[in-house]
């Protein structure tokens, strides 16, 4: 099938790559002329392990390319993938449908044949029957279906999540299109990955509803952590009984400074809108958005902490500041409220993350950047774990130790534990919802 894909951020370079490698031939879309420049050239703009590789492969056998030509890649496609971003809008929540409706105009002026129109990016329910509306509007006579098919990628696994999903959704109004996007997916289909075909709406909102439902899992056990401070109780063993019941799972129980990224700050806010646009509010995401913040912002009080209650004039350095790890991406990061708030108030602050110097120097103004963890420590009055990549799973914390001017640690993704730190020669620890002496 020849299949047009609408924009190569994230989520549109990953599905058309993934898509060539199912055997289409897939052309992406973009108007960057530097980021276009990249892609030709062999070089992925992101960072996403395994892509490289895999857009090489397809680069190479002819089915992928790349192009700014919208028109061509339109010509003769049996399927145009919109996605493009919606950001929140500034000032109301929104998601900012600018670029997908820009988009659907586009794809109408260059329509030849009968095509299903899939819109890929999050959208707010009801965004694909406007796009429709478009459509029609610019060309009333072109022959097309529009679907929905919203994505489920984690980023740093987004390559297995697309070829190994749990799901495929698939939001559609007739069997002409439903056979499309069957066709379009059918290597998943013969390995019995469920495709979920559903309504427009339906398909809109189930998007939504599971990252809003995820986003409060995490935010549920991070204050659950903040009890278990309190109480003497260990969020470890709490995470653990919690998530071996079946009802509830163990996956998003991990206690942290707060969940960032591309999605769950973005789709949450979206949800809360929508909800308060049809008089039906969500009240639970709601409060998630607000006790997510407050996290965050704990999370400074504990380096501040750990500092005697002031950082002016120390030297701190910070393990990770990407909001995961195995990702480049610093969008709504725990780091963007912690370390300036650490610059902000004198400190000298040192960063160390695998990928995050790309997009970080921008946004962490006043910061110095370093690619060894132990030239950053070196010195340092403490050390803050903020991203548990995994080469900050297994440091010698002895070496660590010996070189800091103050042996403090503020380990906010629990990757180790008071005893281990003292072992190696740490004088202070904190760590998130774990009483003093709680193992690993």
């Amino acid at each position: 099938m020849k299949i047009a894909m609408i924009g190569t951020g994230y989520v549109g370079l990953v599905s058309g790559v993934c898509f060539s490698d199912f055997g289409h031939d897939v052309v992406c879309v973009d108007k960057d002329p530097g980021k276009l420049a990249r892609l030709k050239a062999g070089e992925v703009p992101i960072f996403e392990p395994g892509l490289d590789d895999l857009m090489a492969r397809n680069v190479a056998a002819g089915r992928l390319s790349f192009t700014d030509d919208l028109a061509a890649a339109v010509d003769g496609a049996e399927a145009v993938f919109i996605a493009v971003g919606t950001p929140t809008r500034r000032g109301d929540g929104h998601a900012d449908l600018t670029y997908v409706m820009a988009a659907a105009e586009s794809i109408a002026h260059a329509l030849t044949g009968y095509t299903v129109v899939v819109t890929k990016s999050t959208v707010p329910v009801g965004t694909n029957r406007q796009v429709g509306d478009v459509i029609r509007a610019v060309r009333p006579d072109a022959e097309f279906d529009v679907a929905s098919n919203p994505e489920f990628l984690r980023e740093g696994a987004a390559i297995d999540d697309f070829m190994r999903p749990d799901r495929i959704v698939v939001g559609v109004e007739n069997d002409r299109a439903a056979e499309v996007m069957q066709a379009i997916y059918r290597p998943l289909y013969l390995r019995d990955f469920p495709i979920l075909s559903t309504d427009l709406e339906s398909a809109e909102m189930i998007k939504y509803a599971a990252n809003a439902f995820l986003a409060t899992k995490i935010t549920f056990i991070n204050e659950i952590a903040a009890l278990c401070e309190r109480t003497g109780a260990d969020i470890k063993a709490v995470s653990k009984g919690m998530g071996s019941d079946g009802r509830i799972g163990s996956k998003f129980l991990h206690a942290g400074p707060g969940y960032g990224g591309s999605c769950f700050p973005k789709d949450t806010r979206a949800l809360a809108r929508i909800g308060q646009d049809n008089a039906v509010p969500m009240q639970l995401t709601e409060t998630v958005i607000k006790v997510n913040d407050e996290i965050k912002r704990r999370m400074v009080d504990k380096v501040f902490d750990l500092c005697g209650g002031s950082v002016n004039g120390k030297t701190i350095a910070v393990l990770g500041v990407t909001f995961k790890p195995n990702t480049d991406d610093m969008r709504e990061a725990p780091s963007l409220t912690i370390v300036p708030a650490l610059v902000g108030n004198g400190a000298n602050v040192r960063v160390v993350d695998p990928q995050g110097e790309r997009e970080g120097a921008a946004l962490l103004p006043g910061v110095t950047w370093h690619d060894d963890v132990y030239d950053a420590t070196g010195g340092a009055d403490a050390v803050v774990l903020l991203t548990e990549w995994n080469e900050f799973r297994a440091l010698d914390l002895q070496r660590m130790a010996d070189a800091m001017a103050r042996p403090a640690m503020a380990d906010l993704r629990n990757i180790y534990s008071e005893p281990v730190a003292q072992q190696a020669g740490f004088t202070a620890y904190v760590s998130v919802g774990r009483r003093d002496g709680d193992a690993a």
